[in-house]
């Protein structure tokens, strides 16, 4: 019996790259290039003819910006998008507006990037298909308003210094971090962050967080204290851990291998938080493909910490929440718009 391919729509303005991608995606058996587009008005016409199951897109486009597109097209048509985009801040509206990820432009002049590249697009166009679509409205795009209120009932208690929360989150991850990060007081217990991520945007995804959060948001750097009100995201290029001296804890951010087949890895994070913080710690996994973070978050588990998975209805890829699920590692699921009142709710508890 034959596999269905998975039918894919380039959308760029570049007619080398548009070849460029053809053929390199084409190499794959489980994918078919069905059509091609130059801007986001061809591209709508080809998606009504063709019915792509994914549709590749950069942001900055002719005819019509691409931020602008991917609002229109959820609305009427909603089809699964992966951005192709180069290093820029868009990239968060474009997933504001329902594209369920996205890889950066290579550098057409270097080999090595450009094989990374098309390893990872062919990925993630894998991904994508499987993935749940949900059209969303933004809710973060024009930074500069207040920050806003917290939306959650429950009120947080004085907590412990001792207290830490580590999250790890892949596809899905940056928007349903940010649903629990927007909903937490500053004086929230110091949070760590691994989401997988290229270098550079870890930076950009930090800034944007810390113009909509109560908490102050950073990427974290090697040496960097962590205590209540922070969170630290995990860089791009190196493996974030926990440690802790006599003046509390604070996070090693170092260049490393890849581990569950990630730099940064939430495994690496959540095994050095169930040896650093042990009982005094919370674990959240969130949505992502495959099971990195499961096995260090049984480690937290084992440890002593409360252990919180995303459940499945609520996840763009049900994949790394479900494999810790499966080994025993979560002790409650919750939806990610609840999972701030369940975190603030174990704070709480003495």
């Amino acid at each position: 019996m034959s596999i269905r391919k998975i039918k894919v729509l380039i959308t760029d303005d570049s007619l080398l790259f548009r070849n460029v991608l053809k053929q390199e995606l084409s190499k794959d058996s489980l994918i078919e290039i069905v059509g091609m587009a130059i801007d986001p008005i061809d591209a709508e016409d080809k998606i009504n003819k063709l019915k792509p199951d994914i549709v590749t897109l950069d942001v900055e486009m002719p005819k019509m910006n691409g931020i602008t597109f991917l609002k229109k097209l959820m609305k009427e048509n909603p089809t699964k998008v992966v951005l192709v985009s180069s290093l820029n801040i868009s990239v968060f509206d474009a997933l504001d507006a329902g594209a369920v990820d996205f890889v950066k432009k290579p550098d057409m002049t270097a080999q090595n990037e450009l094989n990374t590249f098309f390893l990872e697009l062919r990925s993630k166009i894998k991904i994508a298909h499987i993935a749940r679509l949900k059209s969303r409205i933004p809710a973060s795009t024009e930074t500069s308003v207040e920050k806003p209120s917290i939306i959650n009932t429950i009120k947080l208690e004085p907590v412990s210094t001792q207290r830490i929360i580590a999250i790890g989150a892949s596809t899905g991850g940056t928007e349903a971090t940010l649903e629990i990060l927007k909903n937490l007081p500053k004086e929230t217990p110091g949070i760590l962050v691994t989401q997988h991520m290229p270098p550079g945007f870890t930076k950009m995804y930090a800034d944007r967080l810390n113009k909509i959060c109560q908490m102050e948001v950073r990427e974290a750097v090697n040496g960097d204290r962590l205590t209540s009100g922070l969170a630290l995201i995990a860089p791009g290029d190196k493996q974030m851990r926990l440690a802790k001296d006599a003046k509390g804890y604070f996070v090693r951010c170092l260049e490393g291998e890849k581990v569950s087949g990630h730099c940064p890895s939430v495994d690496v994070l959540f095994e050095s938080v169930s040896k650093t913080a042990g009982a005094n710690a919370i674990g959240i996994i969130l949505t992502g493909m495959g099971r990195d973070g499961a096995s260090g978050l049984l480690l937290m588990k084992n440890a002593g910490a409360y252990t919180i998975g995303q459940d499945q209805a609520s996840c763009v890829v049900y994949g790394m929440p479900k494999v810790a699920y499966e080994i025993g590692a979560v002790q409650v699921q919750s939806p990610i718009s609840d999972i701030s009142n369940v975190l603030i709710k174990q704070l709480n508890k003495k």
